[in-house]
């Protein structure tokens, strides 16, 4: 029987998780850069930042490796 070592998963999990995020900030950290843009820029990433504590959560919670997979993010 094959068993999954459920804090690497995790750690693989929220690797992942952070990639996903990182991209989804590297436009937004150009556009705060612009004043025109600033403002609307960091709600879009205070945004990201809510929903990616969300999936945090979710991921630490995650009991099997089932449920774990199921969370991972699709790249951006």
């Amino acid at each position: 029987m094959i068993t999954v070592d459920m804090n690497k998963a995790k750690v693989i999990a929220h690797d992942a998780r952070r990639t996903v995020r990182n991209k989804a900030f590297a436009p937004l950290d150009v556009k705060a850069t612009i004043p025109s843009e600033a403002a609307q820029a960091e709600a879009d990433r205070a945004a990201i930042r809510v929903a990616d504590d969300t999936l945090q959560t979710q991921m630490d919670a995650a009991s099997d490796a089932d449920a774990l997979k199921a969370l991972m993010p699709v790249e951006v």
